[in-house]
């Protein structure tokens, strides 16, 4: 397989020599200005960062680790290691010394690149753009996952970097079982280069698509880029949904160039996916839900969440669907239980470190901890996952469900749900919320508590509610529960 199909290097090159001056990357910096980078300097650039890194050490089989913010000079950099044939993995510049330590210490990368780091960059600049004898990485890609508390966990995918037209981005391969995409297209990437996203940007210029990279994600600077430069699609968390829904004009401003907008890594509230598919149509909007190991998908299309509001999807492609009892029971439709998933690339990853690997069944399917249901018709529905299940007087609460609901509020400009102790209910329910515009004098607990009676059961209510300056949001708008418990517990 390998000798068939290109390397990611091979791939890179291949395609300055078709379009050298076209445009790969459009670089959205945080001050406002653009570079615009073509695929000849993107294939040179990192023809000549490999060869700094192969200075520090890094070859065949060695890995990379990538803290830079999102820049030309991360993918530079991903390229550059790639065509030394090492494994790149990207890592959370914005985590505290002390974690990152931590997650060093379990990577034992040859080579770090760390936030502030210019010195590899400057000096590769005069290094030869000649091209390097091509390599084939024997595994291109780690991730780290994007749990901070307990061991690190990095995923290892145990493939080689090589391009399948057909499989090297999941996302063009969703959109197009839906029906053709014209291509090449300009994607947008808004969220940072780190987690699963880390490969979102390479994947679709590996595919042959130009990208936009946001230094740093704004809500109104993504849809100036959309309008401006006729964006035709992009991937965003919810909270970065939720940001450019919550714009003022967002209903004026022209989308029309977008031929798709796919959501994923979050419970994602009905008001927001109806808000969506009335912004760019049902045929547009899609949803998917899936694993940072690659266990499988299940993907949703706007029509269809039409027919099955609050659904992630169906399983995708050849992926497998089970949800799975305490007892290890197959349990039937419209009963809540653990999610496990199976697919033939399922198994192709592994662990660094001591993270326990994920629990399987003896034929195969794996889970993460995450809890859902699946209708009659195989629709996916999530609950939680199991660890941020909050018991309040014997009952179970999902805080994905209390924030949805807290969510369609429009005063509330964002908003968390976490269980604190409590001598009466054993956890209560603890909203955390951002009035909208940091404005403290629109709401109060009393509106809070009223507006979450008339869309809960009374026992997911919030008990206790704290107006906060700012939830502490990763850059990939990702939330750590339990520290913003252990926090408020004092423990």
């Amino acid at each position: 397989m390998g000798s068939e199909l290109p390397s990611y290097g091979r791939r890179i090159r291949q395609l300055a020599s078709e379009r050298p001056d076209d445009l790969a990357l459009l670089f959205a910096a945080e001050d406002g200005t653009d570079r615009e980078i073509s695929w000849r300097e993107l294939d040179e650039r990192s023809t000549q960062v490999a060869r700094a890194l192969a200075g520090e050490g890094l070859g065949l089989g060695d890995r990379l680790a990538i803290g830079l913010r999102n820049s030309p000079d991360h993918l530079f950099a991903a390229f550059g290691g790639w065509k030394l044939g090492s494994v790149v993995v990207p890592l959370r510049w914005d985590l505290p010394e002390w974690e990152l330590a931590r997650v060093r210490q379990v990577l034992q990368p040859t080579v770090s690149l760390e936030l502030g780091d210019t010195r590899l960059f400057e000096e590769s600049l005069s290094y030869s753009t000649e091209p390097l004898p091509d390599v084939t990485p024997p595994k291109a890609r780690g991730i780290c996952s994007s749990g901070s508390t307990g061991t690190p966990k990095i995923i290892v995918v145990e493939r080689p970097g090589v391009v399948n037209p057909a499989t090297i981005s999941n996302t063009t391969a969703m959109l197009e079982s839906y029906g053709p995409m014209p291509h090449p297209q300009l994607v947008l990437v808004p969220g940072p280069l780190y987690h699963t996203v880390g490969f979102s940007a390479t994947n679709h210029l590996l595919a042959g698509d130009s990208v936009v990279l946001l230094e740093k994600f704004d809500a109104r600077r993504v849809v100036d880029l959309i309008e401006h430069r006729r964006v035709h699609g992009f991937t965003g968390a919810t909270v970065i949904l939720q940001r450019m829904a919550r714009l003022e004009d967002i209903g004026a401003r022209d989308l029309s160039s977008l031929l798709w907008v796919q959501q994923g890594a979050a419970f994602l509230p009905q008001w927001l996916a109806r808000t969506w598919i009335d912004l760019v149509g049902p045929e547009r909007f899609f949803m998917s839900y899936g694993m940072s190991e690659g266990l499988g998908l299940c993907v949703i299309r706007g029509d269809e969440w039409l027919a099955h509001p609050g659904s992630v999807g169906r399983p995708w492609g050849s992926t497998s669907l089970r949800i799975v009892g305490p007892d290890g029971e197959s349990l039937p439709s419209d009963e809540v239980g653990e999610i496990y998933m199976s697919s033939p690339g399922g198994s192709d990853f592994s662990y660094l470190g001591d993270a326990p690997p994920p629990p399987r069944t003896e034929d195969g399917f794996g889970t993460v901890g995450d809890l859902g249901w699946v209708d009659p018709d195989g629709f996916l529905y999530i609950a939680d996952r199991q660890s941020d299940m909050i018991i309040t007087g014997g009952a179970n609460v999902y805080p994905a469900e209390v924030e949805a609901a807290l969510s369609e509020h429009p005063l509330v400009g964002d908003v968390v749900v976490i269980g604190l102790r409590d001598p009466e209910w054993g956890r209560r329910v603890h909203a955390l919320v951002v009035p909208a515009r940091h404005d403290f004098s629109l709401l109060t607990t009393e509106d809070i508590v009223a507006f979450a009676k008339s869309r809960l059961a009374p026992y997911k209510v919030p008990k206790s509610v704290e107006f906060v300056q700012s939830i502490p949001r990763s850059e990939a708008t990702k939330v750590n529960r339990g520290a913003l418990t252990i926090e408020r517990e004092g423990t």
